[in-house]
């Protein structure tokens, strides 16, 4: 009788551990066409990763993080969370759209500020990553794809009990000291959370400059359920980074640049729900100071931005195999800048989305999008999802119109001073980039272990925008620079073509209740093709072969965790003045643990860069060697 009970609680245990399984292969999204959905069933590529993955990797900032996720390309100019651009398929920097609980947090000023998202790991539920075309559910960025941060306050349900508590703290080389300290509270109708994350580190030497950091972020949500139909969600977060800049945008001898960016973000939530329908409102404010000073004797770029939103939605189920969902967005963005000028533009767009499903296996979603704004005037962004879904596959395919509008750096850089002998110039003729995104592709399910997506795609863009070398002479405006200077000037290139295959694969598997291993692998070909003779830096730039992959293996007490990639892109030659950017590099990252009293507390050694690689991402601005670091990790 025993045995048999023993056996029986074995293999509840075990189908127990395989639902976790399938469910975190195939979870349920938002990110697609705002409805809550299988990611297998909506026709697009979609990544989900749970915040705890951040525990368990070699990682202390949200972009590196991102880094080694399937099919990202993370081009970092420092460590830590310094500063990083996030690429999807191939586009720039600011084709990639960041979402927090469904509000935008790309910054008007300049993409580079797009991955400082201000929220401790044990905040965070899950990560989406929607890869391609989505500006017909979001608007303009969402170019190459979109990555939604979701955290656990705001997608609390009601009637939930937990309670967790997690601080991680470490030195290392290079006076490091980090600190990494969150929490989450709910019981019945209201949820709580807060977060604090530190890194400092003076840095290893750059040239003739050591590049440090010192980065804080700190961070509080609540949640409560008015009724059992409505409930109000809010959060406010301080984001604060200071760091060397040397050669971050310029490969000038005298650029030591340092830089200095404070993020205030404040965010408000609405939701109904019940039955059939579902409304939702959703407000936001972000201010960005940014001080940036070239060198020493220089005066400094202070550039403040701010970002208002509201944005609506109602869905309702019209049918059982029918839901609309339609919504309005309001955005007014601002800057005020010594180096900029002072500008402001208003956005309004309305959209709306079908989803049906027909019969048992198919699902289909069509989306319609009008942006209006007094620079660019009137954009239409239409797309179209189709699944099939039967068993271990599905078969989807997703068609899709984008548009990106310039930022005011891109618009208005280096254009209120009195003389620039250099750099790059904005242009305020800039015209709103349009793309045409294709897909197809196939997802399989192996066992309750394995998930396998595979497919293609094509962009075709006109007017993208990117930095091209200009002569003074073929210049717009030369009014404020030296006919002796080097520039880059902001253009709308006239036509790009990417073309990809990519190929993501996740495995998780429990052995029993000691042992588990979990694994990611990406693979990413581009080509990319431009009707300029002469490239633009950013598309130059970006990888034409990326690899990226994660392994966690737990056993008892130890863990072992690698993370790493490999890429492959167009070499650039050095100067005097800052090493070339290498044709190809690899780097892993090693993270040994050991947990001395048992899921309540451990310690960890870790190697970033674990073979000591020399390569730059950008500009020749010198990412770090090897790196040795070691703490301790609580839980709660």
């Amino acid at each position: 009788m025993r045995l048999g009970l023993i056996m029986v609680a074995a293999l509840a245990a075990g189908a127990l551990k395989a639902q976790e399984n399938a469910l975190e292969l195939d979870p349920v999204t938002v990110s697609a066409s705002l409805q809550s959905m299988q990611a297998s069933v909506t026709g697009r590529n979609i990544i989900s990763i749970k915040g705890s993955a951040f525990d368990k990797l070699p990682v202390h900032s949200l972009d590196e993080l991102l880094r080694y996720l399937p099919g990202i390309e993370v081009q970092s100019r420092g460590a830590m969370g310094a500063q990083s651009d996030i690429v999807l398929r191939g586009g720039t920097f600011q084709q990639v759209l960041i979402l927090l609980d469904g509000i935008r947090l790309n910054d008007p000023n300049t993409g580079h500020f797009n991955s400082y998202i201000p929220l401790s790991p044990v905040e965070i539920d899950r990560i989406e990553i929607l890869k391609g075309a989505a500006s017909a559910v979001f608007g303009s960025d969402a170019v190459g794809g979109v990555i939604h941060v979701i955290s656990k306050t705001f997608a609390a349900k009601l009637n939930q009990q937990q309670r967790k508590v997690k601080l991680q703290s470490m030195v290392g080389q290079y006076d490091l000291i980090g600190t990494d300290l969150g929490g989450f509270y709910q019981k019945n109708k209201t949820a709580v959370s807060g977060g604090l994350i530190t890194n400092d580190a003076s840095g290893q030497l750059q040239r003739g400059a050591r590049g440090y950091v010192h980065n804080y972020s700190a961070s509080v949500s609540v949640s409560h359920y008015l009724n059992p139909n409505w409930k109000l969600s809010a959060r406010t977060a301080l984001d604060k980074r200071d760091f060397s800049a040397q050669n971050f945008y310029t490969s000038f001898g005298s650029d030591t640049a340092k830089e200095k960016v404070t993020s205030f973000w404040n965010q408000l939530g609405l939701s109904y729900e019940k039955n059939k329908r579902r409304f939702i409102l959703d407000a936001g404010y972000k201010k960005v100071d940014d001080e940036y000073r070239f060198n020493s004797i220089s005066g400094a770029n202070n550039n403040r931005s701010s970002l208002y939103q509201l944005n609506g939605r109602y869905e309702q189920r019209i049918a059982p195999l029918t839901t609309l969902v339609g919504g309005f967005q309001l955005q007014e963005k601002q800057i005020r800048s010594n180096d900029r000028g002072n500008h402001s533009l208003t956005n309004t767009a309305g959209f709306l989305i079908l989803n049906q499903g027909i019969g048992q296996y198919i699902t289909t979603a069509a989306a319609i999008r009008v942006d209006h704004n007094n620079n660019s005037g009137t954009n239409w962004s239409p797309q179209v999802n189709f699944s099939y879904k039967r068993k271990f596959i599905q078969l989807r395919a997703s068609a899709g119109r984008t548009i990106r509008q310039a930022d005011f750096t891109e618009q208005y850089n280096n254009y209120n001073k009195a003389l620039v002998t250099g750099g790059s110039i904005g242009n305020p003729g800039l015209l709103t980039e349009r793309s045409f995104s294709y897909e197809a592709g196939a997802d399989f399910f192996i066992g309750q272990s394995w998930k396998i997506a595979t497919g293609v795609f094509r962009r075709e863009q006109e007017m993208l925008i990117d930095w091209v070398p200009t002569s003074y002479a073929d210049m717009p405006r030369k009014d404020n620079l030296s006919p002796l200077g080097t520039y880059a000037l902001a253009k709308n290139i006239g036509k790009v073509n990417t073309s990809g295959w990519e190929t993501d694969v996740q495995f998780i598997h429990s052995f029993n209740e000691q042992q588990r291993i979990w694994a990611t692998l990406g693979i990413v070909w581009l080509d990319s093709k431009i009707s300029e003779a002469t490239p633009s830096f950013y598309l130059s730039s970006h990888a034409r072969f990326l690899t990226n992959f994660n392994l966690v293996y737990s056993h008892h007490w130890l863990g072992i965790h690698l993370n790493g990639l490999y890429k492959t892109r167009t070499p650039q030659a050095g100067t005097a003045n800052f090493a070339g950017i290498s044709g190809e590099y690899f780097v892993m990252n090693v993270q040994l643990s050991a947990s001395l009293i048992k899921n309540k507390f451990g310690i960890f050694i870790e190697a970033n860069n674990v073979f000591d690689q020399r390569y730059s991402d950008l500009l020749g601005a010198p990412m770090p060697g090897k790196w040795f670091k070691g703490g301790v990790k609580l839980d709660l």
